[in-house]
């Protein structure tokens, strides 16, 4: 009797004779993604004089249920860069095997540089570049990855960078950036803090830390796809050429919440006919 895996299920050989699969069809029209289920919503990020901060909820949503809450949509690349992913989770989790792979490659590459780091090793910038060919690639051939990326770091002159990329390939960068409904409810309040790079340049570490805090707050309150438990990053310059430091807190929890704006909206509380 055939015991291997690939047997399970099926008629004993020995009994019926072999599995014959040729009444099945074997070729199926090709099939694309084309809405996605399990999504996570807003990224946020903002620059700062020596780095970025950026910051993504934990929670990933099956439709409009809550399904699942320790989903880390941070994946910090090395010490340079770190990525924010917006949308669909299956497709982050593909890209995230691609990038591991890169990993791997830059790793063995880097091995063998020189001490004194002549030979640069990959960037925030450079990642930003690879990742904008990769989501045109896939949008050129109509089966898009269902993703909106911030990446977040240091590039070749050690300048903080921030920049993001569509699932149409479209880039975009800006000292402010937010991906989902933090595209609408915390963008403006980021760009009323730094609207320029002029601004980015002269703001602090802590003061970063804060508008981002406060951003996420603001989308617990008003988007139905997110929650108070977040993980938050800061990339910065590191002390030496070409060294960056990534410092992420996975399990943060919005801080100084306060409903109480919350009577006046129609709808909430007891209700009085």
């Amino acid at each position: 009797m055939n015991h291997l895996p690939q047997a399970w299920g099926r008629p004993r050989d020995d009994i019926y004779g072999p599995y014959d699969p040729s009444h099945l069809q074997t070729t199926h029209p090709q099939s694309h993604t084309q809405s996605p289920l399990v999504t996570g919503t807003s990224v946020v990020a903002c620059k700062y004089k020596d780095g970025v901060v950026i910051a993504a909820d934990n929670l990933a949503s099956y439709g409009s249920l809550a399904r699942f809450t320790d989903v880390k949509r941070l994946r910090p690349f090395n010490s340079r860069c770190i990525l924010g992913f917006g949308g669909d989770v299956s497709d982050m989790q593909s890209l995230d095997r691609t990038l591991n792979a890169l990993s791997i490659r830059e790793d063995y590459s880097s091995a063998a540089q020189p001490p004194d780091h002549s030979q640069p090793s990959l960037n925030a910038r450079n990642l930003h570049t690879h990742l904008s060919k990769i989501m045109y690639r896939r949008r050129s051939d109509f089966n898009p990855l269902w993703n909106v990326i911030l990446v977040a770091g240091l590039d070749g002159d050690d300048s903080p960078f921030l920049a993001s990329v569509d699932l149409l390939g479209t880039t975009f960068s800006s000292p402010t950036l937010a991906t989902g409904f933090g595209s609408m409810l915390a963008v403006p309040i980021l760009r009323r803090r730094v609207p320029d790079e002029e601004t980015a340049s002269q703001l602090g570490k802590e003061e970063a830390l804060e508008l981002v805090r406060e951003c996420m707050r603001v989308l617990f309150y008003r988007d139905a796809r997110s929650t108070d438990q977040y993980a938050i990053a800061v990339v910065s310059k590191g002390g030496e050429k070409g060294e960056g430091e990534v410092d992420v807190k996975w399990n943060e929890k919005a801080e100084k919440q306060s409903w109480a704006f919350a009577d006046q909206i129609h709808g909430y509380g007891t209700q009085t006919v």
